[in-house]
């Protein structure tokens, strides 16, 4: 299962984004190998309430296909997560909209749940917002690993590549078919 979620080598961490987090930069550390997902030194702890979001982007197009999420086995596991897809640089007061798609989730701390996402609606990401709203109770979130199953293609963003203009024409570059014969 470790080739299906290898996404997380795709992510553009330079510019990844997590807000509420109490360490800075522990958000970008969850996101790491299969083989690495039961590895509890790095996690990331929401600072002031239990809420957490994660502004992902991508270094191409992704078809988001399933989640993973490890968390603590206890009340510090989120219990739901919202999906945004396409909207960069979200803020709290952005996640009170209307979400792509919600899981209410288990607590699961080996990764052994996986939610899977509607893939028309998913098809084409280039960038993902993850919104971690509430946990079981505790007043702050925590968690070790997410996963992200899908398949990448590399992005074309180029704008115009051959482009001329005349600001006056010039006759002798058209030909008239009057003049030929």
């Amino acid at each position: 299962m470790g080739v299906e979620y290898s996404l997380y080598t795709k992510i553009d961490k330079n510019n990844l984004q997590c807000l509420n987090e109490a360490v800075e930069g522990s958000g970008k550390t969850i996101f790491k190998p299969w083989e690495e997902r039961l590895n509890f030194e790095t996690f990331v702890e929401s600072d002031a309430d239990e809420e957490l979001l994660f502004n992902i982007p991508f270094t191409g197009n992704v078809k988001l296909k399933g989640i993973i999420i490890i968390g603590e086995d206890s009340n510090t596991h989120p219990s739901k997560i919202r999906l945004f897809k396409n909207r960069p640089a979200m803020t709290f007061d952005d996640a009170t909209s209307v979400a792509d798609q919600e899981f209410q989730l288990h607590i699961d701390n080996l990764g052994t749940l996986e939610y899977a996402t509607k893939i028309v609606t998913f098809n084409s990401v280039h960038h993902l917002t993850l919104h971690f709203p509430s946990n079981f109770g505790d007043e702050t979130t925590r968690i070790y690993y997410i996963g992200l199953r899908g398949e990448y293609s590399q992005a074309h963003h180029h704008g115009v590549t051959i482009c001329t203009y005349e600001a006056r024409p010039n006759i002798s570059d058209h030909k008239n078919p009057l003049e030929d014969t």
